[in-house]
């Protein structure tokens, strides 16, 4: 007798979670994970079905930061049923309105001010027993992916062994400055593909499952320097002071202006270095072609702001050099 397929195991589980056989599911989005989204319907109502084979991926840690971002009172989809050994959850439907498409000059400050007040929660009420620490190697191992996947595997390139020192030299710099921080929740993705809107002034934050105690600057750099918009610096800069002085005004140690702003700026190097290698590795290791056409736009953040500081301008030379002439989001063959 042949084994159940993963699309009937998902139908017949939801219809029990649910209590229903007639209910349906059709796809609702993928994920740069091994996940999957279904919308389910049942008696005029709809749900949102994630799925994570687990064979693949743990669903319990997703659970665990679900029920801590809910206890702080952030809007995080409110849960109907949930199977860890089968990798099911089950959970409200907040709609598909991302925030990233409805983002205009005239209306980004009341966004990102919600956004803010939501990074603000987490980082003040967010329990963070227990969630692994973003420590010295978690930090390189992920800039280490851009050697790795965008130098070797994008551009055919690999690096000579003193490039490898400005390499490394670059990385202590920008692990040391986050280490520094102020600690605190971290949720790893918060950006605008992963906030809806749902009609509360809260947005709906999702994709929330890698989150560990980390810099206070993490969460801030991944919503305002967010690898699929930009905005102009002086109003980039006027956001993180506005958050900075909600830190303080809340009693987090943060520094002045100044030394805040240099520890978001490295910080947000740390993740725009990391992310030049998960794009190119969601392609060549994945098949997700879709994240290299956004690789222009990270490049273009760690060139700018790297070259404002002596310790990692000579790194932002060695990629330019290395790219050249080269159309970044075109595939190597």
């Amino acid at each position: 007798m042949s084994l159940p397929t993963r699309e009937s195991l998902r139908l017949d589980w939801t219809r029990r979670a649910l209590a229903d056989p007639d209910a349906s599911i059709v796809r609702a989005t993928n994920d740069a994970s091994f996940r999957s989204y279904w919308r389910a319907h049942s008696a005029g109502r709809s749900w949102v079905l994630m799925d994570a084979p687990p064979d693949k991926e743990d669903i319990r840690p997703w659970l665990d930061v679900a029920g801590r971002l809910a206890r702080a009172s952030v809007h995080v989809p409110d849960i109907q049923a949930a199977d860890a050994e089968r990798g099911f959850v089950l959970m409200e439907d907040m709609g598909d309105r991302l925030l990233l498409p409805e983002l205009t000059q005239a209306n980004a400050d009341r966004h990102y001010g919600d956004a803010m007040r939501a990074i603000l929660s987490m980082q003040l009420d967010a329990d963070t027993t227990d969630l692994p620490v973003y420590d010295e190697a978690r930090l390189v191992a992920e800039m280490e992916l851009m050697p790795e996947w965008l130098l070797k595997r994008h551009l055919g390139y690999t690096p000579e062994c003193e490039e490898w020192d400005v390499i490394e030299s670059a990385f202590r710099v920008l692990e040391t400055s986050a280490r520094a921080q102020p600690q605190a929740f971290v949720h790893r993705d918060f950006h605008s593909r992963n906030l809806l809107l749902t009609g509360r002034d809260d947005p709906g934050v999702i994709d929330f499952q890698d989150a560990v105690l980390g810099p206070v600057t993490y969460d801030l750099v991944s919503l305002l320097r967010d690898c699929y918009i930009a905005w102009p610096d002086d109003r980039v800069q006027a956001w993180v002071e506005q958050h900075r002085q909600q830190l303080a005004d809340a009693g987090v140690p943060v520094p002045g202006r100044e030394a805040f702003l240099r520890a978001f700026d490295l910080m947000g190097l740390q993740r725009h270095i990391k992310v030049l290698g998960i794009f190119c590795r969601l392609w060549y290791r994945d098949g997700k072609a879709g994240y290299l056409q956004d690789l222009p736009l990270v490049w273009r953040y760690t060139r700018d702001v790297g070259r404002r500081y002596p310790e990692i301008a000579p790194l932002v030379d060695l990629i330019e050099r290395t790219l050249g002439e080269r159309e970044l989001a075109v595939p190597r063959a």
